[in-house]
């Protein structure tokens, strides 16, 4: 049995045509079932169902074979028993910096300014302001980040961007870009040498089809 471990979502309906592409079609919507685990065409392939933050804890821990996840988790995630395959160029947005609009952020670089930042990514904001010689005290949220500045609770905030709509509602501005971030196709390093027969060709028709 091969397991592919899926998050719902934008995800999930971008990674469709690229399972399709291999062969995989999914006999039941996600989004109406309350299944965690789907059955596809394939009576040897099965799809789990889990949050996005937990693929690579599923396939790193052997419960899936193949996962895709976001190169976001990926980059909070460290772990010797994955391999990522390639980059999908799927669910494609941005890890920012941002902030109101009246936060002098240059300035701030420029004198080192202690920072108090607001993100659910502490490893790599610890990481990106480290390299600027920065020191940051980290508040860690796991949503809704736009509120911290607003209520004075940290001076800006580390997230994801995509269009930038909840920002400008929030009257927050991006300050400065951290990197580019799209979903990865990842894989069980022991599963890729004991089904290697069956997961290479499904591994290479999705990076056909990228």
């Amino acid at each position: 049995m091969i397991t592919i471990a899926l998050s719902k979502g934008r995800i999930f309906k971008e990674t469709l045509p690229l399972l399709s592409s291999a062969g995989i079609v999914c006999s039941e919507d996600p989004d109406s079932s309350r299944k965690l685990i789907l059955k596809t065409n394939n009576p040897k392939i099965r799809l789990l169902i889990v949050r996005a933050s937990d693929v690579p804890t599923y396939v790193e821990c052997g419960g899936a074979d193949l996962g895709i996840a976001g190169k976001d988790v990926l980059d909070e995630f460290i772990s010797a028993n994955i391999y990522q395959i390639c980059d999908l160029r799927i669910a494609q947005c941005q890890m920012m910096v941002a902030g109101p609009k009246n936060f002098k952020y240059q300035e701030a670089l420029k004198q080192k300014t202690r920072l108090k930042i607001a993100t659910k990514y502490t490893k790599i904001t610890k990481d990106f302001f480290s390299k600027k010689g920065i020191h940051i005290d980290l508040i860690k949220l796991y949503g809704s980040m736009e509120l911290s500045p607003l209520v004075q609770m940290s001076d800006l905030i580390v997230d994801l961007v995509s269009s930038g709509k909840t920002l400008e509602a929030n009257n927050l501005v991006s300050y400065e870009k951290i990197s580019d971030i799209s979903s990865q196709l990842i894989v069980n390093k022991a599963s890729l040498k004991l089904k290697y027969l069956d997961l290479q060709p499904i591994i290479d028709s999705v990076k056909s089809n990228v």
